[in-house]
């Protein structure tokens, strides 16, 4: 770091500030300092760092899978808003699998991090004591567990699948196809959203046609929303909307409807979920529910910080663990007719 310093021409203090994120130094000094970082090759010794002031300036972000576009695009929310708090992250895909997710939560590189925004897909409500004894810093993302005991963030999945289902029952669409489907999920994404999609029918007197259910037990990506959609079709049963648990579903379902001949949104209106980059620029651009992705990931990243200094310097009296709900929207775009705003 003194070496740093001379090549940059600044104090061991302006170094240390620029590498641990200080946000009050000038853009031209802390160019002169990342240019002297790059030039001499210097790599921080975060196990010194972490001896001398009791954190890494580091944090975890465990996910199923980045292929996934939803993950991919929060892992980026979560680098910027880690950027704006001065800390970096460490991103481990944990394969949809409950080994991989045992392995991010208990293995020895944990030791790298202060704290860990976490993901999980494999482990179910009974594993919830595992994330009570971590014994350092934690923050929940999803559904598919909760615990009063660790800070939560996630979206509003019922109120979102429902908000999508009457979107294109107020357009007249009486013959819905819901494609996502898992058979062995009970309390994770797809069983809310169907929640929402059913309340949704219930209100106007509806029931639920099991011919419209489109199963994806193999993910949720594009192959297996064309797949579903093409079985929801080979029944016979009419369908003119269809509502998709996540957006590669919903494209891949567009993609299946076109190939038969039918006509998006005139034959058959779509909807999907997460607003992913892709769906602006399908064809049709497809309509969408923003869960608020941007603020789960600010929420995450200012939880977990605010815990990591929490645990360096106790306060009196301990902040209860925080669940937020982030707000939504619906993004109407070219696969729904479009309502009088």
């Amino acid at each position: 770091m003194v070496d740093v310093a001379r090549l940059a021409g600044v104090s061991v203090k302006t170094v240390s500030n620029v590498l641990n994120g200080y946000p009050y130094i000038r853009e031209t000094t802390r160019s002169r300092v990342l240019a002297a970082i790059d030039e001499l090759g210097y790599e921080l010794n975060v196990t010194a760092r972490s001896l001398r002031s009791g954190r890494t300036g580091m944090i975890g972000l465990a996910v199923p899978e980045l292929g996934q576009p939803y993950f991919g695009e929060l892992a980026d929310e979560v680098l910027a808003a880690a950027r704006r708090h001065g800390v970096q992250v460490l991103i481990e895909p944990t394969g949809f699998t409950r080994e991989g997710e045992l392995a991010a939560l208990r293995e020895p590189r944990r030791g790298l991090i202060d704290g860990l925004v976490f993901s999980p897909a494999a482990l179910e409500q009974g594993d919830a004591p595992l994330l009570e004894e971590v014994g350092y810093p934690l923050v929940l993302l999803g559904e598919q567990i909760f615990s009063p005991r660790v800070d939560h963030v996630t979206m509003r999945n019922v109120e979102g699948s429902r908000a999508a289902t009457d979107l294109l029952l107020d357009a007249g669409r009486r013959h819905i196809a819901v494609i996502g489907m898992l058979h062995a999920e009970t309390a994770g994404s797809a069983a809310l959203r169907f929640t929402g999609y059913r309340e949704a029918l219930a209100a106007r007197g509806m029931q639920v046609d099991e011919r419209l259910l489109g199963w994806a037990d193999d993910g949720w990506h594009r192959a297996n929303g064309a797949r579903a959609m093409a079985a929801v079709l080979d029944t016979g049963a009419p369908v003119d909307g269809v509502v998709a648990f996540n957006d590669a579903l919903a494209i891949g379902a567009m993609f299946e409807l076109q190939v038969r001949g039918l006509a998006i949104p005139r034959d058959v209106a779509v909807i999907g979920f997460d607003d992913i980059e892709d769906a602006r620029y399908s064809v049709p651009s497809l309509t969408t529910v923003d869960p608020g992705r941007r603020e789960i990931a600010d929420v995450a990243v200012e939880l977990i910080v605010r815990r990591v200094e929490e645990r360096l310097s106790p306060p009196d009296v301990p902040a209860p663990p925080v669940l937020h709900l982030a707000d939504l929207r619906i993004v109407e775009r070219e696969s729904t007719p479009r309502r009088d705003r």
